[in-house]
C-alpha cells in the first residue's frame, strides 16, 4: 500500500544552535517543507535583529536543502508592540510564543504576569499577529498533570474573553480538556498536536522503570487524554494541526540527576503518524493535519511537492541516534512496530 501526501509542515520545531543546530537541522529539512522555529534559545530570540540572524544560522545549517523556517519572537515583559508588529509586518517573524516562566527548557525569560505584556497581546491582537502558547501554568501547589487545564482555566479563558480577537495557538496540546475547549470554542483559536502525545501515555514513561527519552513538557497524560488527542488529530477538524515539538537533547543531558525535557521525533514522525491514523480507519485525514490545516491557518499556500508513504511487510527502525561531539541525541522509539516507510 502506497499513500501520496502534499509534503508536511511542522508548525512546532526545535532545532537549538551552535553544534546542535548543525546535527539535527538536516533531519527536519529533509522531511518537511516548513517549520514554525521556536524561540528558546540561550539567550532568547527576543527581537527582530535576533530572529534574521537566527534564520541565516538555520539556513547554513541545512545548506541546500529545500527547506523554510518561520520565525518566531519570544515573549518578554520587555518586548515592546513596536518591535513586534515590525517583525511582523516586514515578514521577519510568522508568530509570537509565550511561556509562561519556569514552564519548560530555557523559559526563565518567559512571562509572570500576564498584564505586563497585555500592550503587546493587544497589538498583536490589532494587526492580526498570531500568539503561540505553551499552555501551563507553573505554581508549585499545581500538580504537574494538572497544569494545562488549570492553564485553560485561568489564564487562556480570561484572555480570550479579554481580546477575543487575538489569534491563538494552544501549542502541543496533551489532555482531553484541551482538545474540548478548541473543539467547543469560536473565533481565533486552534491547536498543535505533536506525534509523541498521540503515541504515547505516562505508562510509557512511569511503568516498569523510568525512560528518560519519553520525559518531555507538557508531560505526557492518561491514557484518557492520549484517545482524545487522536480523536481530534484524525476528525478532519481544522482547527488542529502538526507541532511536532522535535526537542533534541543530548543522551548524557537526558539521563542526567535532572534530566531534560524534550523528545526528538523529526526523523521518524509521518511514519509513526501513518500508523496512528491508519489504525482509526482515517488515512485520508493525515494529508489535512500534517500539509494542509496548518498552512490554511497561519494564511500560507499550500506545498506542491509530495511525498510518498509505503506499508511494507517489514517494521522500519528506529532512527540511529545523531552524533554531536563525543555524544548522540537518541531518536523517538514509538514503542509499537511501525509499518509505513518513508520513500
Amino acid at each position: 500500500m502506497k499513500l501520496t501526501l502534499r509534503r508536511p509542515d511542522d508548525w512546532h520545531l526545535h532545532l537549538r544552535d551552535n553544534d546542535m543546530l548543525t546535527a539535527v537541522a538536516g533531519v527536519s529539512a529533509a522531511r518537511f517543507a516548513r517549520a514554525l522555529i521556536m524561540p528558546n534559545l540561550v539567550p532568547p530570540v527576543v527581537a527582530r535583529a535576533d530572529a534574521i540572524a537566527y534564520r541565516t544560522r538555520i539556513m547554513q545549517a541545512v545548506g541546500g536543502a529545500s527547506f523554510t523556517p518561520y520565525m518566531s519572537l519570544y515573549l518578554t515583559e520587555n518586548t515592546q508592540p513596536s518591535e513586534v508588529v515590525q517583525a511582523a509586518k516586514d515578514g521577519t517573524v510568522l508568530a509570537v510564543k509565550l511561556y509562561p516562566a519556569g514552564a519548560t527548557t530555557n523559559s526563565a525569560s518567559g512571562v509572570a504576569d500576564l498584564s505586563k505584556v497585555m500592550p503587546v497581546l493587544e497589538a498583536m491582537a490589532q494587526n492580526n499577529i498570531v500568539l503561540c502558547v505553551h499552555g501551563e501554568v507553573t505554581h508549585a501547589e499545581v500538580d504537574i498533570f494538572d497544569r494545562e487545564a488549570q492553564f485553560i482555566d485561568t489564564v487562556l479563558d480570561p484572555l480570550r474573553s479579554q481580546l477575543p480577537e487575538l489569534r491563538i495557538v494552544m501549542e502541543h496540546i496533551t489532555t482531553r480538556q484541551a482538545a474540548e475547549y478548541v473543539t467547543s470554542s469560536a473565533g481565533n483559536l486552534a491547536a498543535s498536536i505533536t506525534t509523541h502525545h498521540l503515541m504515547i501515555n505516562r505508562n510509557h514513561m512511569l511503568a516498569g522503570g523510568i525512560r528518560p527519552h519519553y520525559y518531555c513538557l507538557p508531560i505526557v497524560k492518561r491514557e484518557s487524554h492520549r484517545e482524545a488527542l487522536l480523536a481530534v488529530a484524525t476528525s478532519g477538524d481544522p482547527r488542529f494541526f502538526l507541532g511536532t515539538d522535535s526537542a533534541p537533547h543530548t543522551k548524557n543531558t537526558k539521563l542526567s540527576e535532572c534530566g531534560c525535557a524534550g523528545v526528538f521525533n523529526a526523523a521518524n514522525t509521518m511514519e509513526c503518524l501513518a500508523s496512528l491514523f491508519e489504525e482509526q480507519d482515517a488515512l485520508e485525514m493525515l494529508e489535512g493535519f500534517t500539509s494542509v490545516n496548518g498552512a490554511n491557518w497561519y494564511g500560507l499556500a499550500l506545498n506542491e511537492e509530495t511525498i510518498t508513504l509505503e506499508k511494507r511487510d517489514e517494521p522500519m527502525s528506529v532512527p540511529e541516534p545523531i552524533v554531536i561531539g563525543d555524544d548522540v541525541v537518541v531518536p523517538f522509539d514509538p514503542a509499537r512496530p511501525i509499518y509505513w516507510h518513508q520513500i
